[in-house]
């Protein structure tokens, strides 16, 4: 699509998610702008009228450490007179095969509703992680020694890309994603946000109402982590809670003085590999794991194959073969990459065949994948 497009893409937004104030569409639009370039923001026309449309996000994801390209899939949208018409089926085939002509070997997005998207080859994989703590307890952390914290602004861009890449890769993150450098400048413009930077991590919160709203928070090392998560609770003497993305096993939780029950919400993300050759490749691996084994993929959308893969050292390949080996659909062999095991996947349905090599190929994908931005 074109920009002379986007003002009917706003009107198909409204109708699918809501109104959208006046600020909020100023910012979309510069948001999207370089989509448009790249050939990232693809539309169903009905004639001259859009019907649907979708966008492509220009990602970093991280897989046991190791970034790769990534396709994120956003403002899916149909108009309500051509729903049931199978347009959305439609346009997602278009955007599978268009973010692997650019060169994405993986893709991911958070469904509105599941069906369609597993449809494609999409499949649960992980998760954005909120809880709710305290104000009052994140203000007892104790920073440890001199951290220097300044306030950041869209200059900055560049300088958080560079944190995230620090800290993926010294925490082996699986799943958590980058904006691009444009983009992060945008994000870093809003008034209502308060952001901090430091050597080797960064925070993005808000006041939500009467309770603090932290989006993101990172951080490579211990004291930048306390300084961090102190500062936050700093506001205690006002807002009585924190809502904080954070992951899995987030230091934070280990750092309060009292751990018993706690506000937990997950919203889902489905991830999908577009190009098995390529992902595997791409993706990190626990250095001590190995494994050498046969699949067959079958993916109606991009035609799937048959490979060996080669995983060792903390590096993969997948060879095309003919041969025997476990079978998986493309959902089962993208929920595979993002650590979901075996016996889930033969259990579901996803996986079946020969599994003399299920414990191996456990633990050379094992991961924890989680997100800490939604799109």
């Amino acid at each position: 699509m074109t920009e002379a497009d986007l003002d009917d893409v706003i009107d198909a937004r409204r109708r699918a998610f809501g109104p959208i104030p006046a600020a909020g569409r100023e910012k979309w639009r510069r948001m999207v702008l370089p989509a448009l370039g790249e050939g990232r923001y693809l539309g169903v026309f009905d004639g001259t009228r859009l019907a649907a449309a979708a966008r492509l996000r220009r990602f970093t994801q991280w897989w046991h450490g190791k970034p790769q390209p990534m396709a994120g899939v956003a403002g899916v949208t149909v108009n309500p007179e051509d729903r049931g018409r199978g347009v959305g089926t439609f346009i997602m085939k278009a955007v599978v095969d268009r973010a692997a002509a650019l060169g994405d070997a993986v893709s991911a997005l958070y469904p509105a509703t599941t069906a369609i998207y597993r449809r494609i080859g999409y499949e649960h994989a992980g998760a954005l992680h909120t809880v709710r703590l305290p104000a009052e307890d994140l203000r007892r952390i104790t920073p440890a020694g001199q951290v220097k914290l300044r306030r950041m602004g869209p200059g900055d861009a560049a300088e958080v890309v560079s944190v995230l890449h620090r800290v993926h890769a010294l925490a082996r993150s699986s799943g958590p994603i980058s904006w691009d450098e444009h983009t992060w400048g945008v994000r870093l413009g809003d008034a209502d946000d308060f952001l901090y930077l430091a050597d080797d991590g960064y925070v993005v919160y808000r006041w939500k109402g009467d309770d603090i709203e932290v989006e993101n928070l990172v951080a490579a090392s211990g004291e930048t982590l306390r300084a961090l998560w102190s500062l936050v609770g700093s506001a205690s003497s006002v807002a009585r809670h924190v809502v904080a993305a954070v992951t899995p096993d987030d230091p934070v939780l280990w750092l309060l003085r009292e751990r018993t029950k706690e506000e937990v919400a997950q919203i889902r993300w489905m991830f999908r590999v577009l190009d098995v050759p390529a992902a595997v490749e791409r993706r990190g691996y626990p250095a001590h794991a190995s494994c050498e084994a046969v699949v067959t993929v079958d993916d109606p959308v991009r035609g799937g194959g048959t490979w060996r893969l080669e995983l060792a050292g903390g590096s993969g390949a997948a060879t095309p073969v003919d041969g025997p080996g476990p079978r998986l659909t493309v959902n089962g062999f993208s929920a595979l990459y993002a650590g979901v095991p075996t016996a889930t996947l033969r259990l579901s349905g996803l996986m079946s065949g020969d599994d003399r090599h299920d414990e191996a190929l456990d633990a050379a994908f094992a991961a924890k994948p989680y997100m800490l931005d939604y799109f």
